[in-house]
Protein backbone atom coordinates (compact mmCIF):
# COMPACT_ATOMS: atom_id res chain seq x y z
CA UNK A 1 0.00 0.00 0.00
CA UNK A 2 1.58 3.59 -0.74
CA UNK A 3 2.85 5.43 2.23
CA UNK A 4 2.15 8.93 0.57
CA UNK A 5 0.23 11.47 2.46
CA UNK A 6 -0.03 14.21 0.39
CA UNK A 7 -1.87 12.09 -2.37
CA UNK A 8 -5.17 12.84 -3.46
CA UNK A 9 -8.42 11.54 -2.44
CA UNK A 10 -9.02 10.00 -5.72
CA UNK A 11 -5.60 8.52 -5.57
CA UNK A 12 -6.07 7.55 -2.24
CA UNK A 13 -9.39 5.56 -2.48
CA UNK A 14 -7.89 3.97 -6.03
CA UNK A 15 -5.05 2.81 -4.08
CA UNK A 16 -7.23 1.35 -1.14
CA UNK A 17 -9.57 -0.17 -3.62
CA UNK A 18 -6.74 -1.88 -5.35
CA UNK A 19 -5.26 -3.33 -2.13
CA UNK A 20 -8.13 -4.22 -0.66
CA UNK A 21 -9.59 -5.86 -4.01
CA UNK A 22 -6.10 -8.40 -3.19
CA UNK A 23 -7.42 -8.99 0.47
CA UNK A 24 -5.55 -6.35 2.34
CA UNK A 25 -7.38 -6.45 5.44
CA UNK A 26 -6.05 -2.89 6.69
CA UNK A 27 -7.03 -1.27 3.20
CA UNK A 28 -10.16 -3.20 3.63
CA UNK A 29 -11.02 -1.61 6.57
CA UNK A 30 -9.82 2.14 6.04
CA UNK A 31 -11.89 1.95 2.71
CA UNK A 32 -14.90 0.98 4.81
CA UNK A 33 -14.11 3.14 7.57
CA UNK A 34 -13.98 5.86 4.86
CA UNK A 35 -17.29 5.34 3.14
CA UNK A 36 -19.28 4.35 6.08
CA UNK A 37 -20.95 7.42 7.71
CA UNK A 38 -22.57 8.50 3.77
CA UNK A 39 -23.75 4.93 3.13
CA UNK A 40 -25.59 4.22 6.53
CA UNK A 41 -26.96 7.85 5.60
CA UNK A 42 -28.01 6.75 2.37
CA UNK A 43 -29.55 3.35 3.29
CA UNK A 44 -32.06 5.29 6.32
CA UNK A 45 -32.80 7.40 3.64
CA UNK A 46 -33.41 4.75 0.66
CA UNK A 47 -35.21 2.47 2.99
CA UNK A 48 -38.46 4.37 3.44
CA UNK A 49 -40.29 4.59 7.16
CA UNK A 50 -42.03 0.70 6.47
CA UNK A 51 -38.38 -0.86 6.05
CA UNK A 52 -36.75 1.40 8.64
CA UNK A 53 -39.33 0.12 11.15
CA UNK A 54 -37.99 -3.44 10.52
CA UNK A 55 -34.32 -3.60 9.83
CA UNK A 56 -31.66 -1.86 11.46
CA UNK A 57 -29.62 0.36 9.01
CA UNK A 58 -26.53 -2.43 10.38
CA UNK A 59 -28.15 -4.91 9.19
CA UNK A 60 -28.53 -3.47 5.95
CA UNK A 61 -24.43 -1.97 5.94
CA UNK A 62 -22.92 -5.15 6.95
CA UNK A 63 -25.20 -7.21 4.06
CA UNK A 64 -23.69 -4.43 1.48
CA UNK A 65 -20.26 -4.40 2.69
CA UNK A 66 -19.85 -8.30 2.39
CA UNK A 67 -21.36 -8.15 -1.20
CA UNK A 68 -18.86 -5.30 -2.21
CA UNK A 69 -15.87 -7.15 -0.47
CA UNK A 70 -16.62 -10.50 -2.38
CA UNK A 71 -16.69 -8.25 -5.80
CA UNK A 72 -13.94 -5.65 -5.27
CA UNK A 73 -12.03 -7.76 -7.47
CA UNK A 74 -14.28 -7.70 -10.54
CA UNK A 75 -14.32 -3.88 -9.96
CA UNK A 76 -12.23 -1.89 -13.13
CA UNK A 77 -11.67 1.36 -10.87
CA UNK A 78 -11.96 4.53 -13.21
CA UNK A 79 -12.05 7.13 -10.24
CA UNK A 80 -13.23 8.03 -7.14
CA UNK A 81 -16.82 8.69 -8.18
CA UNK A 82 -17.47 5.75 -10.15
CA UNK A 83 -16.43 3.98 -7.23
CA UNK A 84 -18.96 5.44 -4.91
CA UNK A 85 -21.56 5.16 -7.45
CA UNK A 86 -21.00 1.48 -8.14
CA UNK A 87 -20.80 0.78 -4.17
CA UNK A 88 -24.24 2.80 -3.45
CA UNK A 89 -25.52 0.99 -6.30
CA UNK A 90 -25.22 -2.06 -4.66
CA UNK A 91 -26.47 -0.47 -1.76
CA UNK A 92 -29.67 0.88 -3.55
CA UNK A 93 -30.24 -2.72 -4.70
CA UNK A 94 -29.77 -4.18 -1.30
CA UNK A 95 -32.61 -2.06 -0.44
CA UNK A 96 -34.67 -3.00 -3.19
CA UNK A 97 -33.86 -6.93 -1.97
CA UNK A 98 -35.06 -6.50 1.18
CA UNK A 99 -38.36 -3.77 0.04
CA UNK A 100 -39.21 -7.13 -2.36
CA UNK A 101 -38.73 -9.84 0.60
CA UNK A 102 -40.60 -7.68 3.21
CA UNK A 103 -43.83 -7.47 0.42
CA UNK A 104 -43.35 -11.04 -0.39
CA UNK A 105 -43.60 -12.24 3.63
CA UNK A 106 -46.24 -9.61 4.73
CA UNK A 107 -43.90 -9.45 8.31
CA UNK A 108 -46.15 -7.28 10.37
CA UNK A 109 -42.94 -6.70 13.07
CA UNK A 110 -43.40 -3.54 15.70
CA UNK A 111 -41.17 -1.38 15.64
CA UNK A 112 -37.91 -1.45 17.67
CA UNK A 113 -36.56 1.65 19.16
CA UNK A 114 -32.98 1.94 17.47
CA UNK A 115 -30.15 5.27 17.80
CA UNK A 116 -28.89 6.78 14.90
CA UNK A 117 -25.10 6.40 14.64
CA UNK A 118 -22.97 9.88 15.25
CA UNK A 119 -21.93 10.05 11.81
CA UNK A 120 -25.25 9.39 10.03
CA UNK A 121 -26.41 12.54 12.08
CA UNK A 122 -23.37 14.46 10.49
CA UNK A 123 -24.48 13.60 7.08
CA UNK A 124 -28.08 15.01 8.03
CA UNK A 125 -26.73 17.89 9.50
CA UNK A 126 -25.47 18.98 6.31
CA UNK A 127 -29.13 18.57 4.43
CA UNK A 128 -30.74 20.85 7.46
CA UNK A 129 -30.90 24.27 8.78
CA UNK A 130 -27.26 25.61 8.96
CA UNK A 131 -28.08 26.91 13.03
CA UNK A 132 -24.92 24.97 14.04
CA UNK A 133 -26.68 22.83 16.44
CA UNK A 134 -25.70 19.06 17.29
CA UNK A 135 -28.71 17.17 15.47
CA UNK A 136 -30.18 14.80 18.08
CA UNK A 137 -32.47 11.48 17.95
CA UNK A 138 -35.77 13.25 17.96
CA UNK A 139 -34.76 16.15 15.43
CA UNK A 140 -33.08 13.38 13.24
CA UNK A 141 -36.51 10.53 13.21
CA UNK A 142 -38.53 13.85 12.04
CA UNK A 143 -35.84 15.20 9.45
CA UNK A 144 -36.35 11.27 8.11
CA UNK A 145 -39.69 11.80 8.23
CA UNK A 146 -40.01 14.80 6.24
CA UNK A 147 -36.94 13.49 3.54
CA UNK A 148 -39.76 10.57 3.60
CA UNK A 149 -42.31 13.01 2.12
CA UNK A 150 -40.40 14.25 -0.65
CA UNK A 151 -41.10 12.94 -4.32
CA UNK A 152 -39.22 10.27 -5.17
CA UNK A 153 -36.62 12.49 -7.84
CA UNK A 154 -35.93 14.49 -5.04
CA UNK A 155 -35.20 12.18 -2.67
CA UNK A 156 -32.24 10.48 -5.48
CA UNK A 157 -31.06 13.42 -6.07
CA UNK A 158 -30.41 15.11 -2.58
CA UNK A 159 -29.25 11.46 -1.75
CA UNK A 160 -26.82 11.09 -4.89
CA UNK A 161 -25.26 14.51 -4.42
CA UNK A 162 -25.25 15.47 -0.49
CA UNK A 163 -24.89 12.02 0.54
CA UNK A 164 -22.75 10.12 -2.09
CA UNK A 165 -20.92 12.86 -3.22
CA UNK A 166 -21.04 12.30 -6.59
CA UNK A 167 -20.90 15.11 -9.29
CA UNK A 168 -23.82 16.46 -11.59
CA UNK A 169 -22.68 14.54 -14.53
CA UNK A 170 -22.72 11.44 -12.53
CA UNK A 171 -25.88 11.76 -10.99
CA UNK A 172 -27.37 13.30 -14.92
CA UNK A 173 -25.93 9.52 -16.27
CA UNK A 174 -27.99 7.92 -13.75
CA UNK A 175 -31.08 9.64 -13.52
CA UNK A 176 -31.18 10.13 -17.54
CA UNK A 177 -31.39 13.49 -17.35
CA UNK A 178 -29.10 16.30 -18.82
CA UNK A 179 -26.85 18.40 -15.79
CA UNK A 180 -28.58 21.51 -16.54
CA UNK A 181 -31.89 19.24 -15.78
CA UNK A 182 -30.01 17.73 -12.52
CA UNK A 183 -28.69 21.43 -11.55
CA UNK A 184 -32.38 22.62 -11.35
CA UNK A 185 -33.95 19.92 -9.64
CA UNK A 186 -31.45 19.50 -7.03
CA UNK A 187 -32.05 23.63 -6.30
CA UNK A 188 -35.55 22.53 -5.94
CA UNK A 189 -35.26 19.62 -4.01
CA UNK A 190 -33.11 21.51 -1.15
CA UNK A 191 -35.16 24.46 -1.50
CA UNK A 192 -38.24 22.18 -0.30
CA UNK A 193 -36.82 19.92 1.94
CA UNK A 194 -35.76 23.75 3.51
CA UNK A 195 -39.01 24.99 3.57
CA UNK A 196 -40.64 21.69 5.02
CA UNK A 197 -37.85 21.43 7.49
CA UNK A 198 -38.62 24.92 8.61
CA UNK A 199 -41.98 24.22 9.18
CA UNK A 200 -41.09 21.89 11.93
CA UNK A 201 -41.42 22.86 15.45
CA UNK A 202 -39.08 23.32 17.79
CA UNK A 203 -38.23 19.66 19.34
Amino acid sequence: MSDRDDSRPDDRTRDLVQDASCGDEQAIRELLSLNLPRLRAFIRLRTGPQLRAREGDSDIVQSVCREVLNDLGKLEYQGEARFRSWLFQAALRKIIDKHRFHEMHKRDVRREERGIDGGVLDCYQTLSSPSGQLMRQESADRFEAVFDSLPEDYREVITLSRIVGLPHAEIAQQMNRSVAAVRVLLHRAVAKLGVLLEGLPDA
